[in-house]
C-alpha cells in the first residue's frame, strides 16, 4: 500500500491538538502537542531535519502563533502519512493456552476495550477479535511502530503478561495482509477446524456489538463487514464447510479416542456437560450424534437446558443439575466437558483429588478460554486433561483434505481482498475532493458577488439565475478533469501511487492541507 504524502483530517489529530501548546526554550518543549522529535541516533538525518524545525527560541516562541508552532513540530509528520491498519494478535499457531486465556476479554468488555485502546496517543480505531483459539486487535494507527508498541504495553497492562513474553508469541500483520488475513479467519481457513462456522458467527458479533461504539471506525468496521462478506462466500461458493467439524464435535470425537478400552461403545460412559451455551449445545448434540442417550448437564439456569431438550430426538434424557451440584454431579462422571464463560476456574486439584476413582482416569475435556479445569488437575493420577490446544490431533488426519478446499476458497478471499482495498483507497483523496470543491465554490461565489453588485442593479431575477447557474457550470467543467484524476476506487487504469501524486499536487497547488490543518486549530480554539 503506498503512503500518502497528503493531508488526511484524523479524529486523532483532534486529540493532539487539544494539548497546550509550550515554548521550546528547552529539550521537553520539543515535545510541542504531546510528539517528540525523533532521537538522533534513531533516524540520523531525519532527525536532524525534524530536530531543526522543532526546535524554536524562546524569544521567538512568545511571539509565534499556535498556528505557526504546529506547523514546525514534528506533528506535520502525521498530518502528511496515510495510516496503517494493524492486527496485533496471538492464536492457538503461535501462543499456548496459558497466555490466551490471559488475554482473553469477554464479549461484553469489547466496546470498553475499544473506548481503552482509542485513547492511546496513535490508535484512531480499533476491534478485538477473542474467541477460544485467537486474541487480535485490529486498530487503525497513526504510526505503525508506535502503534504496535502501545498496544502491545497495552496488552501487557490488561492481562499481567510481560511485554517481552507477548512479543515472543504475537504476530504482526500490516494494511493488505490484515485484510487477507482477516478475511480468511471469516471463512475458517485460519481454524483448527478448516471450515467451522462458529468463527463466522464471532466476526459477526463484533459488528453486532461495537457498532456505534466510538472508536469502532469507518476503516475497521468497514474491514469486519467485508470479511462477513468474504466468509459466507467461501461457504456458499466452495465446499469449504462440506463435512466441516466444530471445536465441540472435535471435542467429542477427542474424548471418544482417548475412553479406556472398559468403554465399548460413547452410551456406555457417564457425560456431564457444565455449560449450556453454544458450545455446550453443540457438545450435547454431537454426544447425541455418537450414540449417547443420557447425560447430565450443570448449568446456571434451566432454561436453556429445557431449550436444548426440546430439540433432542425420542429417547435422549438430559437431566438437568444446576451450579451448585457440580461437584457431586463430577463424582459420577466418567468423562466431564466444560464451556463456560467463568474467569476463574471451576475445577482445581483439591476439588479433583477428593472425587471418588473411576476405570482408569476421569477425563476432564475443556473447551473454554479462559480453562475451566486448573491445570494442576494434570498433576493427579487418577485425571486426565485436555484443553483446545489438544484437539490438533484429531483434526491432523485430515490434513490433505483441509489443505484442497482451503485452496477453492482462497480467489474468492483475493478478490473480496481487492474490493476493500479498493474502497479503502477511495477514502483516501475524499478530503482533498471536499475542500477543493469548497475553494472553488467560495471563489465562484465571491466573484460573482463582486459582479453582480457592480453590474446586477439592472438584472432582473432570470438573468442573476442564469449567471449563478453558468458560473456553477464552468466550475464543475473545469473541475471534472481533476476530480477525474483523484478516482481511487479500482475502476481506472491509475495506479493509488499516481493517484496520490495527482492528490499531492493538487493540495500543494491550493493550499487544502494547511487550510484544512488551520480549520482543526480554530475549532481547538474555539472550544477552548
Amino acid at each position: 500500500m503506498a503512503v500518502s504524502s497528503a493531508y488526511v483530517a484524523t479524529p486523532k489529530l483532534e486529540a493532539l491538538l487539544s494539548n497546550p501548546i509550550i515554548p521550546s526554550s528547552s529539550p521537553a518543549a520539543v515535545d510541542l502537542i504531546g510528539i517528540r522529535a525523533l532521537p538522533m541516533n534513531n533516524r540520523p538525518r531525519r532527525g536532524v531535519i525534524q530536530r531543526a524545525r522543532c526546535e524554536i527560541s524562546a524569544s521567538k516562541a512568545a511571539n509565534i502563533s499556535a498556528l505557526e508552532q504546529l506547523k514546525t513540530s514534528a506533528i506535520d509528520r502525521y498530518t502528511k502519512e496515510r495510516s496503517s491498519i494493524v492486527v496485533i494478535g496471538l492464536n492457538i499457531h503461535t501462543a499456548p493456552v496459558e497466555m490466551r486465556e490471559k488475554l482473553a476479554i469477554p464479549e461484553a468488555e469489547w466496546p470498553r476495550a475499544i473506548t481503552e485502546l482509542c485513547g492511546l496517543n496513535h490508535i484512531e480505531e480499533a476491534a478485538v477479535l477473542s474467541t477460544c483459539n485467537r486474541m487480535e486487535i485490529y486498530v487503525l494507527a497513526l504510526s505503525q511502530h508506535r502503534g504496535v508498541k502501545e498496544v502491545t504495553e497495552w496488552m501487557s497492562k490488561t492481562s499481567g503478561i510481560p511485554v517481552s513474553e507477548i512479543c515472543q508469541h504475537r504476530f504482526l500483520l500490516y494494511n493488505k495482509d490484515v485484510t487477507q488475513h482477516l478475511f480468511e479467519v471469516s471463512a475458517g481457513l485460519d481454524s483448527l477446524v478448516l471450515g467451522e462456522g462458529q468463527i463466522l458467527a464471532q466476526v459477526r458479533q463484533v459488528v453486532n456489538l461495537c457498532q456505534g461504539v466510538n472508536g469502532f471506525g469507518r476503516n475497521i468496521s468497514g474491514l469486519f463487514k467485508k470479511a462477513i462478506s468474504a466468509g459466507k462466500r467461501a461457504r456458499t461458493e466452495t465446499n469449504i464447510a462440506a463435512g466441516a467439524v466444530s471445536v465441540s464435535s472435535a471435542a467429542v470425537e477427542l474424548a471418544l479416542m482417548k475412553l479406556p478400552e472398559s468403554f465399548p461403545h460413547a452410551s456406555s460412559a457417564r457425560m456431564l456437560v457444565i455449560g449450556a451455551g453454544k458450545m455446550g449445545k453443540l457438545v450435547i448434540k454431537h454426544l447425541v450424534a455418537k450414540g449417547c442417550t443420557k447425560m447430565v448437564v450443570v448449568n446456571r439456569s434451566e432454561e436453556k437446558v429445557a431449550a436444548i431438550r426440546e430439540e433432542m430426538p425420542p429417547g435422549v434424557e438430559i437431566i438437568y443439575k444446576p451450579l451448585d451440584e457440580m461437584l457431586a454431579c463430577a463424582a459420577e462422571a466418567d468423562v466431564v466437558f466444560t464451556s463456560t464463560a467463568s474467569d476463574a476456574p471451576l475445577f482445581l486439584k483439591e476439588h479433583v483429588e477428593v472425587l471418588p476413582p473411576v476405570a482408569d482416569a476421569r477425563l476432564f475435556v475443556d473447551i473454554s478460554v479462559p480453562r475451566n479445569v486448573g491445570s494442576c488437575v494434570a498433576d493427579l493420577v487418577g485425571a486426565r486433561v485436555y484443553n483446545v490446544d489438544d484437539l490438533k490431533e484429531v483434526v491432523a488426519a485430515n490434513k490433505e483434505d483441509r489443505a484442497k478446499k482451503a485452496m477453492e476458497a482462497q480467489a474468492i478471499i483475493t478478490d473480496e481482498s481487492r474490493q476493500f482495498e479498493a474502497w479503502r483507497d477511495s477514502l483516501e483523496t475524499v478530503p482533498t475532493i471536499k475542500k477543493l470543491r469548497e475553494y472553488c465554490e467560495k471563489t465562484r461565489a465571491a466573484l460573482v458577488e463582486r459582479f453582480m453588485s457592480k453590474n446586477g442593479k439592472d438584472m432582473d431575477k432570470k438573468t442573476k439565475k442564469a449567471v449563478e447557474d453558468l458560473t456553477r457550470s464552468i466550475v464543475n467543467k473545469i473541475l471534472h478533469g481533476p476530480m477525474q484524476h483523484l478516482r481511487c476506487d479500482g475502476t481506472d487504469s491509475r495506479t493509488l501511487r499516481e493517484t496520490l501524486e495527482n492528490m499531492q499536487a493538487l493540495n500543494r497547488m491550493y493550499g487544502l492541507d494547511v487550510e484544512l490543518l488551520e480549520e482543526k486549530i480554530r475549532a481547538k480554539v474555539e472550544q477552548k
